[in-house]
């Protein structure tokens, strides 16, 4: 249950539904008067959180810096706008949120000057602090090319290569009887052969080259200004002495 204690630690809280969804973050609180009960949060929906919406704390939880509601983030969309006056908001707005959130308004406190939950807590005053952030991301560019290039080179290679030649060797027999014309002239031969290199060339596939790539990953630094806002407190009777 919220009290007047949670009321400092609500403001900026995330807001989330029965179902886990964030619904906004408060920018104001209203209480009811005479008990000072936390009643209604005034929370920046919509895209951009340019639309406020109020959505009742009553029962809602705090826990880990954001607040649980039991409604629904759809119902607070569709929840009626109010047009709040002096800090106050009127008897029929006021109606028509309990009624749009099937909820019961509470009776009015006796002696009160006014019945309306809804004075608003805003006497705090606050700035804005934005700081820069570095996003860091990888492009892909193009380094350089890289090409198969084939070109034809001549050279000389030196074969051995065994050949045989035909040699004439004088064979002498012993004859017995009349074995020939005698004192005949007469001539004989032989054919001598020989072996010579013969070169032919022919073409055949040796080898096969490709390119392939491989991604290689290594780290780089990178360096960026950034800058931040502070905040300095000053009181002006410190800046008068």
């Amino acid at each position: 249950m919220i009290d007047q204690t949670h009321v400092e630690a609500l403001y900026d809280c995330d807001v989330i539904d029965n179902h886990g969804e964030k619904i906004g973050s408060v920018k104001r609180v209203w209480l009811e008067d005479g008990t000072g009960r936390p009643m209604w949060a005034e929370v920046h929906t919509g895209l951009f959180g340019m639309k406020e919406s109020f959505v009742p704390i009553q029962q809602g939880q705090v826990a880990g810096g954001a607040i649980t509601v039991p409604v629904a983030k759809e119902q607070v969309k569709d929840a009626p706008s109010v047009h709040t006056s002096g800090d106050h908001m009127s008897d029929q707005e006021q109606e028509a949120l309990y009624r749009h959130y099937g909820m019961r308004m509470p009776q009015p406190k006796s002696g009160g000057h006014d019945r309306l939950p809804g004075r608003r807590s805003d006497d705090a005053a606050e700035v804005t602090l934005s700081e820069e952030k570095l996003d860091v991301g990888t492009r892909e560019v193009e380094t350089g090319r890289v090409r198969l290039v084939k070109h034809t080179v001549t050279e000389q290679r030196n074969i051995t290569v065994p050949v045989t030649h035909e040699e004439v060797r004088v064979v002498r027999e012993p004859v017995k009887g009349n074995a020939g014309k005698a004192f005949a002239d007469e001539q004989a031969e032989v054919t001598l052969h020989r072996e010579e290199p013969v070169v032919q060339k022919r073409t055949e596939a040796v080898e096969r080259v490709r390119l392939e790539k491989d991604a290689v990953t290594e780290q780089k630094t990178v360096k960026g200004e950034v800058r931040k806002e502070r905040v300095e407190v000053e009181r002006d009777d410190e800046r008068r002495r």
